[in-house]
């Protein structure tokens, strides 16, 4: 059984080089960017790669260690590499094509709901607090009456990139 335990040892190595490659990959980005681009896309970038050789490395030892013969721990090995890599590669592409939330602009606090933080007099400027796509945006904001803060307004109009009309939510009965 010392073969076979050379083997395992072996496979094992090749394992641990796969994972060295995938971290180093992860912390200083693809190792082989322009190598291959020749060949299509990500398919041999640094992360599919290391994802194989590891796979292959461990899934070999794997079968080894349990005492399957080299003509099978090889093979599943490679099935694993496959697997591992393909699933890097798709993981890469993943990342990659995600898109990402666009720039804010004034005409997306249009019609949005906030709430006043600093009070809006009748002839001037005060401020309001607006969630807009997960950002919290605080403008400029001017009113037909004054508001205190804390009151929930509705945006009516942009009067420029910082600064907004709006109104109050709920309007207050008058006697």
């Amino acid at each position: 059984m010392p073969g076979g335990r050379r083997l395992v040892t072996t496979f094992l190595v090749i394992g641990i080089v796969g994972l060295v490659l995938v971290g180093v990959s992860l912390v200083l980005g693809d190792l082989f960017d322009g190598v291959f681009d020749v060949l299509a896309g990500d398919v041999f970038s640094s992360a599919v790669i290391g994802g194989f050789v590891s796979a292959f490395g461990f899934g070999a030892a794997v079968l080894q260690g349990i005492g399957a013969p080299a003509l099978l721990s090889v093979p599943v090995g490679i099935a694993a590499g496959v697997a591992v890599g393909w699933l890097a590669w798709w993981l890469t592409k993943l990342v990659k094509d995600g898109g990402s939330d666009a720039t804010l602009t004034p005409e997306d606090a249009l019609g949005r709901s906030g709430r006043v933080i600093s009070p809006i007099p009748a002839d001037g400027f005060g401020a309001v607090r607006l969630m807009i796509g997960g950002h919290s945006v605080q403008l400029n904001a001017r009113s037909e009456r004054p508001i205190e803060p804390g009151t929930e307004v509705h945006v009516t109009e942009i009067l420029s990139p910082t600064a907004v009309q709006v109104a109050p939510v709920w309007n207050e009965l008058t006697d």
